[in-house]
C-alpha cells in the first residue's frame, strides 16, 4: 500500500495564475486542472457566476513530486500564509479512515469523511496542532 503526502495550496481566486507562475519558474506540468464550473452541477448549491473560473482542483508535477491547488469558494476565509494543507493520498479507504480518526482528536473537523463524487472517502481536519490536512481516498466510489 502507498500513502503520499502532497502539498495542497488553498488560494483566493488566483490559482490559475500561480499554476502558471509555477509552472514556468519550476518547469512544473500541469496534471489535472478543473474549475468549479466544470464540476458537476449540483442544484442544491448553484455555483455563483463568479464561482465558476476558479480552481476547484488542480495537480501539477514538479520533478518528482506533485503540488496540488484549488481557489476558495467567495465568501470562504482566507488569509496569506495559511494556505498551505497536506493532503493525505491512499488507496485503501481503512488507512483514510484510521488517520481522519487520529488526526480529528482535539482537533477540528472542517469536512467529515465522506463519499464525494471525485472520492470514495474524503475529509478534512486542522488538527491539534493547527495544521490542514486533507484525506483522500483514491479510486471508484
Amino acid at each position: 500500500m502507498t500513502v503520499r503526502l502532497i502539498p495542497y495550496l488553498v488560494m483566493d481566486g488566483n490559482a490559475s495564475e500561480a499554476i502558471q507562475f509555477y509552472r514556468e519558474a519550476l518547469d512544473a506540468e500541469v496534471l489535472y486542472s478543473q474549475t468549479f464550473g466544470e464540476g458537476p452541477e449540483d442544484p442544491q448549491y448553484p455555483v455563483p457566476e463568479e464561482a465558476k473560473n476558479r480552481i476547484m482542483h488542480a495537480t501539477v508535477k514538479v520533478g518528482e513530486t506533485e503540488l496540488m491547488f484549488s481557489d476558495t469558494f467567495p465568501g470562504q476565509p482566507h488569509q496569506k500564509g495559511n494556505q498551505v494543507t497536506i493532503c493525505i493520498s491512499t488507496k485503501d479507504p481503512e488507512k483514510s479512515q484510521k488517520f481522519f480518526n487520529s488526526l480529528q482528536q482535539d482537533g477540528q473537523v472542517t469536512m467529515p469523511l465522506q463519499e464525494t463524487f471525485f472520492s470514495p472517502a474524503y475529509g478534512s481536519i486542522i488538527d491539534k496542532f493547527g495544521v490542514n490536512f486533507q484525506i483522500y481516498t483514491e479510486g471508484e466510489h
